[in-house]
């Protein structure tokens, strides 16, 4: 087992965590305007949901890649691509701005619920898993499922905590993002540099 591709995948998920995106953007929005507690149910029904994306990653693709080194590259070369080309898609984005409108009251559950059916329903989760985990297996001794699953329960763990700090510390946050206009464009970049380091670990890891 290579626990030094577990600590980069835990800091690669990390990094994806902390980067602005509509997920933890939502996070934000509903802490600040609501309270903490709602912001945490919005990030456990989020996590909550790729429990699914986890399963239909590990069942489809490890049967897949199963003994078969071409179709891994090519799943490991597609990984690379499409965080090439989301970074693209944020670069071609216009700056994060943050806006209260429309951040409707929901109650605990109701934010749960919507958190998942937003990222069960989201296509672009899957390929996201589909483009991320491969480069990040570990074990020789464990099988492909069992790995997948381990770095979904890892992504899901580390994803929580950070979407839950981000909840807890809405107030602040969105204060400090808010009188800091510049910020918009230092986070934009900062997504665009995290999409390209994990894409370019992805291209250049001989797993």
């Amino acid at each position: 087992m290579d626990y030094e591709i577990l600590l980069t995948f835990i800091g690669a998920t990390a990094a994806l965590a902390i980067s602005p995106g509509p997920d933890n953007v939502y996070v934000l929005m509903q802490g600040m305007v609501h309270g903490k507690k709602y912001g945490l149910a919005t990030a456990a029904g989020l996590m909550s949901g790729c429990l699914i994306h986890t399963t239909l990653l590990a069942l489809g693709v490890s049967a897949l890649i199963k003994g078969n080194d071409r179709l891994f590259f090519g799943i490991k070369l597609f990984g690379a691509l499409y965080l090439f080309y989301l970074a693209f898609k944020v670069f071609r984005s216009d700056a994060l701005k943050l806006s209260d409108t429309g951040v409707s009251k929901k109650s605990l559950t109701q934010l749960f619920k919507q958190g998942f059916i937003m990222n069960v329903l989201n296509p672009k989760v899957t390929i996201f898993f589909l483009a991320f985990f491969p480069a990040f297996l570990f074990s020789e001794e464990l099988g492909t499922v069992v790995q997948f699953y381990v770095l979904g329960l890892l992504f899901i763990l580390v994803s929580f905590s950070v979407f839950g700090l981000i909840a807890i510390l809405a107030g602040n946050i969105s204060k400090y993002l808010l009188g800091n206009p510049n910020m918009g464009i230092v986070l934009k970049w900062l997504q665009i540099l995290v999409f390209v380091g994990i894409g370019l670990y992805i291209l250049l890891s001989d797993k």
